[in-house]
């Protein structure tokens, strides 16, 4: 614990006045606007780490993030625990509306009366019959906890007495009935809100985004508006190039010289005769990035417009051909953030595991939302019990030299012993029971590829959520992370067409993805992809806008 003064910035960062403002704010509501990759993420993360902290956010309270996308709403829980460690973060619980919503209903179910009313074991479907009280629509999510906190003090006093602070992301997406559940909930009380978004970023309009949502947030909640312009995670150099296309896109947001100065920062932009020359040499950089400068892969990101397994598809090629990892992500569904796969992990470690405290706690935190000490404490009493009964059996295997041989079958009665009910309520998604065993296996076959690797497992677990791979990705996927070096393929009229306004956004996210290093790349001809029978250009022309924000600020040419 420290003082409210001497708290500094997580990982030396540079917070400009007004985030530093919002940051360290102890007692009032915040609107925080920002323009494209400003770091509202990283924003909350350090607002994350100042409360807990320096105990503004008093124990055992908690802070509750909700976001609107289930990949946002995990990348903010793993940049807060980055920020300010494992143990602090088991204190900041990050959901999705519809996930925040669900465990309400979960919780306080009872309370449906009526038309409302569920039975225990209901189901999500896309369409229900009328009246039904085993299915519920996704879309009836929020709706039904809004009747919950409607009808009963007690479910509203619940989630009062367990957060102290709520971080709304992307909150210029927020829908007429997601801002009910927020006044229901929150509203009138001592909690501090904290909104952050980008007004002129409103992507989710068809999905019944409210018009003036931050305007009515500050008179709902008395919050202090405030706007921030610097991106946290890129060098001077990046910046500078950064603020021409924000010159473009808002220019009231161009971010001031002062905050600009300093050379640091690498930008290039590269030209090749066709897509099998450019693989070739984005290969031979990122080896070298790997094995000569000892760049972690996970620091490196390929970035594409759309359609990555045609564009990419050369360059993944070479890197295999070079033994050097990465992963496709469009191609796999990212396993570690699922919930039920954490569960598992963390359930190992505390088995197999010296000490593990915080995957204990973060047992807990999964199986008991919500829940008051004493159902905490029996909880605790019997999954106490059934790790001493399987820890029994682990020991008797070590000695006949099996010690690992049986994980899984211990894994499958620990799913037994929490029950189905209890996994499907960890994320909506699990409604489909089908989508529930998919995540199980996935994770049993995840660690069974990492003790290959690592033939210890509490080792092998270890590196469960340890990402060891160069990054392919969409630039839409890479919103919300970061990355030392970032390479964005195909910079092109032919991939960069349509609603130019879109594309400079999209544009702009992929290049302030980079903190140290960005190129950019065309080729004059890309050959149509095996087996690819749409639409395909194979000459190419460089997109010259984008090209041309970036030739002022270059380092050096290929």
């Amino acid at each position: 614990m420290i003082s409210v003064n001497a708290w500094t910035s997580a990982d030396g960062l540079t917070l400009e006045p007004n985030a530093l403002l919002a940051a360290k704010e102890c007692t009032r509501s915040l609107a925080l606007t920002a323009g494209p990759g400003a770091g509202k993420t990283e924003m909350l993360a350090q607002r994350a780490d100042f409360l807990l902290r320096t105990g503004t956010c008093r124990y055992p309270k908690r802070i509750l993030a909700i976001s609107f996308k289930v990949d946002a709403s995990s990348n903010l829980k793993e940049r807060v625990k980055r920020r300010c460690g494992s143990e602090l973060a088991t204190r900041f619980d990050s959901y999705t509306f519809h996930a925040f919503a669900k465990r309400i209903i979960d919780r306080f179910r009872p309370v449906l009366t009526g038309e409302y009313a569920l039975d225990a074991g209901y189901k999500i479907t896309d369409k229900k019959p009328n009246l039904s009280r085993t299915l519920i629509e996704f879309s009836d999510l929020v709706p039904f906890a809004i009747e919950i906190l409607q009808q009963s003090a007690v479910a509203r006093n619940a989630i009062r007495q367990t957060y102290s602070d709520v971080f709304l992301d992307e909150f210029q997406d927020c829908t007429n009935l997601q801002y009910e559940l927020l006044k229901l909930a929150f509203q009138g009380t001592s909690i501090r809100l904290t909104a952050v978004g980008d007004t002129k970023q409103k992507i989710m309009g068809w999905a019944g985004a409210m018009d003036g949502t931050f305007p009515t947030f500050v008179a709902d909640f008395a919050a202090v508006p405030l706007n921030m312009y610097r991106n946290f995670r890129s060098m001077p150099r990046l910046l500078r190039m950064q603020n021409e296309v924000i010159r473009k896109l808002d220019p009231l947001s161009v971010m001031p010289d002062e905050q600009l100065a300093g050379d640091e920062g690498e930008v290039f932009a590269w030209r090749f005769e066709d897509s099998r020359q450019e693989a070739e040499h984005l290969a031979d950089l990122i080896e070298d990035w790997i094995r000569t400068e000892q760049l972690p892969p996970a620091e490196i990101a390929v970035l594409v417009r759309n359609q990555l397994h045609l564009y990419a598809d050369h360059l993944m090629a070479a890197l295999e051909t070079r033994c050097l990892p990465f992963r496709n992500e469009q191609q796999m569904q990212d396993i570690t953030v699922e919930p039920a796969a954490r569960l598992i992990v963390d359930y190992l470690s505390c088995l197999y595991g010296r000490r593990e405290p915080q995957a204990w706690i973060r047992l807990m935190n999964q199986l008991i939302p919500f829940a008051d000490e004493e159902i905490q404490s029996s909880a605790r009493k019997d999954l106490d019990q059934f790790v001493k009964q399987q820890r029994e059996e682990i020991a008797v295997a070590k000695l006949v030299n099996e010690h690992y041989s049986g994980w899984w079958e211990l894994v499958r009665a620990f799913l037994k012993q929490v029950s189905v009910e209890t996994l499907v309520s960890l994320s909506p998604d699990y409604e489909s029971r089908d989508r529930l065993k998919e995540v199980v296996r996935d994770t049993k076959a995840r660690i069974e590829e990492l003790l290959e690797l690592e033939p210890d497992l509490p080792k092998a677990l270890g590196r469960f959520s340890d990402d060891q791979a160069v990054r392919i990705l969409t630039i839409h996927k890479s919103k919300g992370l970061e990355f030392d070096s970032v390479i964005i393929m195909a910079v092109e009229n032919e991939t960069f067409f349509g609603d130019q306004d879109e594309n400079r956004c999209a544009y702009f996210v992929g290049v302030s993805r980079a903190k140290n290093r960005l190129v950019l790349t065309h080729a004059d001809q890309r050959e149509r992809p095996a087996g690819h029978s749409g639409h395909w250009k194979v000459r190419r022309t460089a997109q010259n806008e984008y090209f041309g924000y970036v030739i002022p600020f270059l380092k050096q040419e290929r």
